[in-house]
């Protein structure tokens, strides 16, 4: 009847009890209404000056979505898509951080565990024999004795005061911060594949003029040593023609050399050696076609798809949590404790009657006579929940300067893409032009020569221009956290049910 009224009481207690220390609150942070720059990269058709439709509203899912697929599809290149599809499934960072997050999860688990009593089980079989000097007067078979005993234990803590609680909330939001950065970090793959993938095609657009170039100045150096040949010309003429010819080779190692370090690169990304691609990349391929549309969003959009930001508000929130843990040991920790088993002298009789053996106890832990070592706790709980709180919303900022920056980049590089192609264009008429003035006699070969060395700066800043476009273009793609052109869904919190 006692244990009967004891166990009422404490379960009435429990049901009645709340969790000290402070309870979450999402904290407000100042956002802008719009980008500062959205009017230099706004959502409209690049190409055509129209205004791009309104993306439809995305509905919540309850999976954690991978990286944004639309964005690299729209590049239009399938070994760019097949490329960025293996890294996601390959790529070694990702399975650590896939390693993490099963680890928090884990975690979690056993911290929900510890709502539940703790059940154990034992036995002991012993045979033991005491020494005549022990037991003087006995012979060596009344020395002789056997023991048997089976039992079972359960103990649980009556989490009265919300110390339990609290650690399973910190460990789920950790859960949900290492799932962020798992996120986060698919983005980042998917940004270092597509940015390798560019530069590679950049490169070898680059070196493919350089070559061009080298080509056209050795047939310059070919019509300058037959002039000279014909006594027509000077060795100084020959020479300086020899000399930019040499000067443009020299471009070419290089350049080679920067094509198979990238090369490599995209290998180990993908999770290969990085000899694995070298025979499917070598043939040059064009640089991938830039989306036409662009649609950024608003600031409060952009924050709700950050992962990193994301991160850190439930890293936040586990520290919030782990306040309470700390506050919880000013109070009484009360756990129930429970035994039944058996016990005899013969394992034949170990069920019988009166082999049988039980307890029931409660137990009081209180540390309030440590109460400086508890206070010191808590503050540095408060401590790390300060940190957080600023770790937060210093990524709220930087997400907002990150988006910021590459809006305007991508922006203005559109702009100066325009004009490095018009300088090319015409750097390579009057290059032509040029040389068929030196084959008239209507022009020395100092016009030529410097015509073609600025045909030959203004194609490579053309193609490295352009490669810095598509890089911009990525750069955006990073920062609005894969979500474009259709942005990622409202993750429910699927850890919480």
């Amino acid at each position: 009847m006692v244990m009967r009224s004891l166990t009422v009481a404490l379960s009435t207690a429990l049901l009645a009890a709340c969790a000290v220390g402070p309870d979450y609150v999402k904290p407000t942070v100042p956002t802008p209404a719009a980008f500062a720059r959205v009017s230099d990269a706004s959502a409209v058709d690049i190409a055509t000056g129209v205004e791009a439709p309104a993306p439809a509203t995305a509905e919540p899912q309850s999976v954690a979505p991978q990286a944004d697929a639309e964005f690299w599809r729209s590049f239009n290149d399938p070994l760019l898509t097949r490329l960025v599809e293996e890294s996601l499934t390959a790529n070694h960072d990702l399975r650590i951080a896939l390693s993490r997050y099963d680890r928090a999860n884990a975690l979690l688990r056993n911290a929900k565990l510890d709502r539940f009593p703790t059940v154990t089980a034992s036995g002991v079989a012993s045979d033991t024999r005491s020494s005549a000097d022990q037991m003087p007067g006995v012979g060596r078979d009344g020395r002789d004795n056997e023991s048997y005993a089976l039992q079972a234990e359960a103990s649980w803590e009556l989490d009265l005061f919300g110390r339990v609680r609290r650690n399973v909330e910190s460990q789920r939001a950790e859960a949900w911060a290492t799932a962020s950065d798992l996120d986060a970090l698919q983005v980042a793959i998917v940004g270092e594949v597509t940015r390798s993938y560019v530069d590679l095609r950049g490169l070898q657009e680059r070196l493919r003029v350089a070559r061009s170039n080298a080509e056209n100045q050795r047939e310059t150096l070919r019509l300058v040593q037959a002039r000279f040949d014909a006594g027509r010309g000077t060795e100084f003429d020959t020479s300086r023609a020899r000399a930019q010819l040499e000067a443009t080779l020299s471009r070419v190692p290089a350049l080679e050399a920067q094509v198979a370090v990238t090369m490599h690169r995209l290998a180990v990304l993908t999770g290969q050696t990085p000899d694995a691609l070298i025979a499917e990349l070598t043939p040059q391929g064009p640089l991938p076609a830039l989306p036409s549309r662009l649609d950024p969003g608003t600031p409060g959009e952009l924050l709700r798809h950050r992962p990193d930001v994301a991160a850190a508000e439930h890293r936040l929130h586990a520290a919030t949590a782990r306040i309470g843990v700390a506050t919880a040991d000013l109070f009484p920790r009360f756990t129930l404790g429970g035994l039944i088993g058996s016990q005899a002298i013969d394992s034949s009789a170990l069920f019988e009657r009166d082999s049988e053996t039980r307890l029931v106890a409660l137990g009081i832990d209180w540390s309030f006579l440590d109460i400086g070592r508890v206070r010191a706790r808590m503050a540095a709980a408060d401590a790390d929940a300060a940190g957080e709180l600023a770790r937060y919303q210093q990524s709220v900022l930087l997400a907002l300067e990150d988006t910021e920056n590459a809006l305007v980049r991508y922006a203005r590089s559109r702009v100066e893409d325009q004009h490095l192609e018009q300088a090319a264009l015409d750097s390579s008429t009057a290059a032509r032009l040029a040389r068929v003035r030196y084959e008239a006699g209507a022009a020395d070969l100092f016009e030529v020569l410097d015509a073609e060395r600025t045909q030959l700066i203004a194609q490579e800043s053309f193609a490295d221009g352009r490669t810095r476009s598509v890089n911009n273009a990525v750069a955006l793609y990073k920062a609005m956290a894969g979500g474009w052109p259709a942005r990622v869904p409202v993750r429910e919190d699927v850890a919480s049910r």
